[in-house]
């Protein structure tokens, strides 16, 4: 899927390419690693971030972003049951902050998650400052805040959104 990104200023836009991928291709080793390494630095034992092995479970689907050859970023969406799914490890690449490959990524799985015909959409993400982008980028979504979901166990680390479809 090709889409147009813009900077948070608005000021430049450039082509994105969403592509579904492979997260144990070697291509997203790294950015995966930095995730899971910073994520895991902050949250500990509360950080639900998927590897490569949960990122290729048959009820995830996985997709990377693209700036010409470079990968900006990636998102996956995860089937939860029946009208449900859940954003999983959404990541922008630390050099793609602030591009719109973020909303990018969460545009299509919006998309996607719509052409499911899923009526709620879910996502678990940490209160640290560092998650504090993300928490924007969920809540000019449409997220608002609810109670945990899944099997996810509530603490000061993490927080619960959903999106009505």
């Amino acid at each position: 899927m090709k889409a147009r990104c813009r900077t948070n200023t608005g000021q430049k836009e450039y082509p994105v390419d969403i592509r579904q991928d492979d997260p144990a291709a070697p291509h997203v080793s790294a950015l995966l690693a930095f995730h899971l390494d910073e994520l895991r630095s902050v949250m500990g034992e509360h950080a639900f971030a998927l590897d490569a092995s949960g990122l290729s479970s048959t009820d995830v689907t996985f997709w990377t972003a693209w700036r010409d050859e470079y990968l900006a970023g990636f998102a996956a969406l995860k089937h939860l049951g029946t009208g449900t799914g859940e954003v999983k490890s959404m990541r922008a690449a630390p050099s793609a902050r602030g591009s719109g490959v973020g909303r990018a990524l969460m545009d299509h799985v919006i998309t996607e998650a719509r052409q499911r015909g899923y009526r709620e959409l879910y996502l678990e993400t940490g209160t640290a400052p560092l998650h504090e982008p993300a928490i924007e980028l969920y809540r000019r979504s449409g997220f608002v805040s609810c109670e945990a979901f899944a099997d996810y166990q509530p603490s000061l680390h993490n927080q619960f959104m959903v999106l009505a479809l």
